[in-house]
């Protein structure tokens, strides 16, 4: 073979005598690389900020009791029909609560999982705001607020007041902004709500709360662990939702049946309860590489145009290559290594590009009422797409120099040179 060195002047002279065609091939792998960086990160950044609203507040494993018609109906106890066709209507739920049992054995036991990042303990209740006359349906969540804003991000949606307001001051909750918009509450307004028993009771504003669902902010409020307890009339023992995360959220649904098992609690894992979200997800990020990719090939089949008309217009020069002594070989090093100068040259400039097209978006303001923690479009700088955007500008290059180079090796300097 010979010296690469000669191989590469060579190259570069067939650049330079054709640079408006290597530059605009340049250009072509450049915008594709940038437009597939960027796309990528907006999309993904997109993705991930939306799956925070969900996943955010969803535990990896929620622990409750499920209250529901028993399945075990005397009917079926009887001997003489086991097997049988049971037809019963209007089965009732049994006479039971929400509460977890042995709630307080179970975060004991939780302790000791090594599994687990933390767990947070939950009295969740239907209660009604009261405005005058007008009652609004409503949800309460008593919480222990440190481990609510450790586990579950709780203070990044509180867009007035503070979490630990609700254990220093006795009494407080801390409404969604869409109900206190509707109760005109202010911060350090007293409240009237009535419980599901028809009992009533004042809770002082201490801050309000944005989920960026206005379903939720609607209906949804915070208070302590303790003063939901106090509602309800319920010991400190009681609880209706233990909320787990791990540390791995993929053991998710294997740890959910482990403890429904174990607990003899009802169990849900994040995958059930977001699946829908999560296909959402997915299709939109499919969707992104698929674009960028096609990028990139267009930018790819550019390059196997313009090599195949360097090839048709060089080929005198290529008979003269051959006749002084190079070989098919060294030809088809030749035009694989202008496909390759065009990627590297085309893909590292991409990525250049890309990288400050994502800081620009990443720096435009976003404002919006019902996403308060959001000031900026969403972009993730993840390296893995960068690498993977360089891998397939240098894959995309090569095969579209290939074709072209081995053509022009296969060239005949004498049927060329008689032709002319």
């Amino acid at each position: 073979m010979t010296n690469l060195k000669l191989l590469i002047q060579v190259s570069r002279s067939l650049m330079i005598a054709r640079w408006r065609q290597t530059l605009v091939a340049a250009v072509g792998v450049t915008f594709s690389i940038t437009m597939f960086v960027t796309l990528l990160s907006f999309m993904t950044g997109l993705n991930k900020l939306l799956d925070s609203l969900i996943l955010n507040r969803t535990p990896h494993v929620r622990l409750f009791n499920e209250v529901k018609p028993t399945e075990n109906l005397p009917i079926s106890l009887v001997p003489e029909y086991k097997g049988a066709h049971h037809f019963i209507q209007s089965v009732k739920a049994k006479e039971e609560t929400a509460e977890i049992y042995n709630s307080e054995k179970i975060m004991h036991s939780l302790d000791k999982d090594v599994r687990i990042m933390g767990y947070a303990p939950k009295v969740s209740t239907q209660i009604f705001y009261n405005n005058g006359t007008n009652d609004y349906a409503g949800v309460i969540n008593g919480v222990e607020p440190s481990a609510e804003a450790r586990l579950f991000h709780l203070d990044d949606y509180i867009i007035s007041g503070k979490s630990s307001d609700l254990k220093n001051v006795s009494n407080s909750i801390i409404l969604g902004k869409a109900i206190a918009e509707k109760l005109m509450a202010d911060i350090g307004d007293v409240i009237q709500l009535t419980t599901s028993k028809g009992d009533r009771f004042s809770l002082k504003v201490v801050g309000y709360y944005q989920s960026g669902i206005l379903d939720i902010d609607k209906v949804q409020s915070y208070t302590s662990l303790t003063t939901a307890q106090k509602l309800l009339g319920k010991p400190t023992a009681y609880v209706t939702d233990i909320q787990v995360n791990l540390k791995d959220i993929n053991m998710a649904p294997m740890i959910a049946k482990e403890y429904a098992n174990i607990y003899a609690s009802d169990a849900e894992d994040v995958k059930s309860a977001n699946a829908q979200f999560e296909t959402g997800s997915s299709v939109r990020s499919t969707i992104s590489f698929a674009v960028g990719i096609t990028l990139l090939i267009v930018a790819g089949f550019g390059i196997y145009n313009i090599l195949n008309m360097m090839i048709y217009e060089k080929m005198d020069s290529i008979a003269i290559l051959k006749a002084t002594g190079f070989s098919g070989r060294d030809v088809n090093t030749i035009f694989i290594l202008i496909a390759m100068s065009i990627g590297v040259f085309g893909g590292l400039t991409g990525l250049i590009f890309g990288m400050g097209l994502s800081f620009v978006v990443d720096n435009i303001p976003f404002h919006m009422a019902a996403l308060p923690t959001v000031s900026t479009y969403p972009i993730n700088y993840n390296p893995v797409y960068y690498a993977i955007a360089i891998i397939f500008s240098f894959t995309t290059t090569y095969f579209a120099g290939w074709f072209p180079a081995r053509r022009a090796s296969k060239v005949d300097p004498v049927v060329i040179i008689r032709a002319k």
